[in-house]
């Protein structure tokens, strides 16, 4: 219920910080433009999240011919859990890693890295599918869809307000005095969206190694999973598009070198994660 609670006051204060920035720009006529911006973004996320995940993974599907173990540990977790089986995806990337996609259970996808499946046994890439069908089951995949869909209008506005204030006419003597103060609120807001976007996928990874501890009964494959999942990440790259990180189960850009520590991460410290997950905080 914290979780939840917190989720929804992220994903409205995004929305808010939309509306405020098209407003603190436009007065009230800013502030609908920054309203439907932000919708068209969420319906455009909505109804495509799966499709362009995939295709930034270059994930590629699998039959059950092909992966008999892969499936048959996703149709047990998905009947364990009450919910329709995913499609399944194999990326072609070397990084151990894995994500879920899609907008509702209905239409779910489930990709893993050709790097998980060489580095991972079975027991432990349960512990991770675990983790990524509770994604599905939680409706994490739609709501870190929408936040990553209004934190990019954000950006969208920004920019736009930030290249309009710099070339854009008019009296400068006169609008001068509000080009710093666009100018500031150009930089500012995309980076409170992403702090905020960052907050909400902490607290949903948190809540995924919970509930996947949960159907599996047992935490132990997943901390193990989790801690050789990180140390290959530092160490072998994946190409992908920042705004795709959020949506894998370690952060695939952690071995990038990056200031501020923490304060940057999209996911949960690695090892705060196995520390909870040993402690059975999730019985």
């Amino acid at each position: 219920m914290k979780n939840t609670i917190k989720t929804f006051t992220l994903l409205a204060g995004l929305g808010g910080l939309l509306v405020l920035i098209g407003g603190g720009l436009a007065g009230s006529t800013g502030a609908a433009i920054g309203l439907g911006i932000g919708l068209l973004f969420v319906g455009f996320s909505y109804w495509k999240s799966d499709t362009l995940a995939i295709r930034a993974a270059h994930a590629v599907p699998v039959t059950e011919q092909e992966m008999p173990e892969y499936y048959a540990i996703v149709r047990e977790l998905t009947a364990k859990a009450d919910m329709p089986m995913p499609k399944l995806y194999v990326s072609p990337e070397m990084q151990p890693n894995a994500f879920a996609t899609g907008r509702n259970p209905n239409h779910a996808a489930v990709a893993v890295t050709r790097g998980i499946l060489e580095v991972l046994d079975w027991d432990e890439l349960r512990g991770v599918l675990a983790h990524e069908i509770s994604h599905v089951g939680n409706r994490d995949i739609l709501i870190g869809s929408v936040a990553a869909a209004v934190a990019m209008g954000i950006t969208f506005i920004a920019r736009m307000a930030m290249w309009g204030a710099m070339f854009g006419g008019g009296d400068r003597d006169r609008d001068g005095g509000n080009i710093f103060g666009v100018l500031a609120l150009s930089i500012l807001a995309p980076m409170a969206a992403y702090l905020m976007q960052m907050a909400l996928t902490r607290s949903r990874e948190y809540e995924a190694d919970r509930s996947g501890a949960r159907l599996i009964g047992d935490g132990e494959p997943l901390a193990k999973a989790l801690q050789k999942i990180e140390a290959y990440a530092n160490r072998v790259p994946m190409d992908i598009d920042p705004a795709q990180a959020q949506a894998y189960i370690i952060n695939p850009l952690s071995g990038r070198k990056m200031q501020f520590g923490n304060l940057w991460r999209t996911h949960p410290p690695t090892e705060d994660r196995v520390a909870r997950l040993r402690s059975r905080e999730w019985a």
